[in-house]
């Protein structure tokens, strides 16, 4: 059985997501998470810090594609338009991962301490994101809201995604991107009543 590299670590994270759906997260050990993917306990702590991060891996992969692809972007794009350009590139990572993806969701749903953690890691991407705009020229306080505004429509797309398989994740992407631009289709900067 290999004890590391990636094998090892597909192997366990399919024990894990197997043994949170069948057990819960809160009555499932590392130990056994080892055993299920026919490894041993330090194993599993040379590729995780802890149980949480099972469901979380990759995400610095995507945090390094998606600040990529805005600083990559094209010049002249909107900061919405920049975002959206970004989300698109990366949307593949999603994609490759689908059947990892699904269960991990609701695993997390249904587990006030992944969602806090959920929360947290997404705080960290939407700021991640916001400096790369900010890199780019937008203004700190734009970039901020851009970020926030965008990451949560690409989380919103992602879900919906997970739950209508029959339209590809580009398709939701441009969708909620869309209907957030539709949220204030006439309202010059400003207008806003105070």
């Amino acid at each position: 059985m290999p004890r590391s590299g990636a094998e090892a670590r597909r192997r366990l994270q399919q024990a894990a997501l197997e043994l949170y759906r069948e057990r819960g997260f809160d009555r499932t050990t590392t130990a056994e998470i080892a055993a299920r993917a026919g490894l041993n306990e330090r194993t599993f702590f040379r590729h995780f810090p802890d149980k949480r991060e099972v469901l979380f891996d990759g995400e610095s992969g995507l945090r390094a594609a998606l600040t990529q692809a805005v600083a990559d972007a094209p010049d002249g794009l909107q900061p919405l338009d920049l975002l959206l350009h970004a989300f698109r590139k990366v949307e593949h990572i999603l994609e490759g991962n689908r059947p990892f993806a699904e269960p991990r969701l609701r695993v997390i749903a249904e587990t006030p301490a992944l969602r806090e953690r959920d929360l947290a890691k997404a705080a960290s991407m939407a700021e991640a994101v916001a400096e790369a705009l900010r890199r780019r020229g937008v203004a700190d306080r734009l970039a901020g809201l851009a970020a926030q505004t965008g990451w949560a429509a690409f989380h919103h797309a992602a879900q919906a995604w997970i739950d209508d398989s029959s339209q590809s994740l580009d398709a939701h992407l441009l969708q909620a991107f869309d209907d957030l631009r539709a949220l204030s289709p006439t309202a010059p900067a400003g207008d806003c009543a105070r």
